[in-house]
């Protein structure tokens, strides 16, 4: 039996896994977690990303990344320069100037990359420390204004593993910068509550090194929420309007 061409249309969008049949259609996951939290850990095993993976696509979610951290990481490798040696670079006027200009192209490459996300309303997971309330506030009203559906993931520790985990890193801080980021991030735990909502909102304690359990439990809970029907309203006119049948009808004859 022979298919018709919007049935075609529509097998070959599902077959990409893009576009308005995507499972992670106008879905946002915001990764908050402060350095030595294991943050990057959680993500790549709770949304399937490689590690030191920078903008791309978790085959096991759909979902994109969009990291600014790991651009830069990327960034200064490429140029030749140690990730671990990032104070020692600071001494020198000019070289720390050529790795702020690394730093500034791989934002900008990041920024790039997530508004074309945008533009096709495509799920991502913006990851982030949580240090900055305000920039996650008007991040997430930007994506509610498109349609999202969105969601947070707060990675947290205690400062003690916090300490650890960092000083184990190549990239890592000093102790008091540790502890005034962990401060901030966990000063904002109340008020990413009440701005996602509690039933939007996941809490991830990755203080032990034994969790599989838990995060297989919670890998579940994002997966619900992944493949649930879009309940933004905006976003639901986003799907009416952007389906085969509206886009054929408004085509020029």
């Amino acid at each position: 039996m022979q298919l018709n061409n919007m049935k075609r249309f529509k097998l070959f969008e599902e077959f990409l896994g893009e576009g308005i049949y995507d499972p992670g259609i106008l879905k946002a996951f915001f990764m908050a977690g402060g350095p030595g939290s294991g943050k990057s850990f959680v993500a790549t095993e709770l949304f399937g990303y490689p590690k030191g993976a920078t903008s791309s696509v978790s085959y096991a979610t759909g979902l994109k990344l969009v990291n600014n951290d790991n651009a830069f990481e990327k960034a200064l490798a490429d140029a030749g320069y140690d990730v671990g040696k990032l104070s020692d670079y600071a001494k020198d006027e000019e070289t720390w100037s050529e790795v702020m200009a690394l730093r500034d192209k791989a934002k900008g490459l990041t920024k790039r990359m997530q508004d074309n996300y945008i533009s096709g309303r495509l799920g991502q997971v913006i990851d982030g420390t949580g240090k900055d309330f305000g920039k996650i506030q008007g991040m997430r009203n930007l994506y509610m204004d498109l349609g999202y559906d969105t969601y947070m993931v707060f990675v947290n520790t205690t400062l003690e593993v916090a300490l650890e985990r960092n000083r184990n890193r190549a990239r890592k801080l000093d102790d008091s910068m540790v502890q005034k980021m962990w401060e901030e991030v966990q000063k904002n735990l109340g008020k990413f509550q009440k701005l996602f909502g509690t039933d939007k909102m996941i809490i991830v304690d990755n203080s032990s090194y034994d969790n599989a359990d838990l995060l297989d439990q919670i890998e579940k809970e994002i997966a619900r929420r992944i493949n649930a029907p879009v309940s933004n309203p905006l976003g639901k006119r986003w799907l009416s309007d952007n389906s085969p049948a509206n886009k054929n009808r408004n085509r020029p004859a």
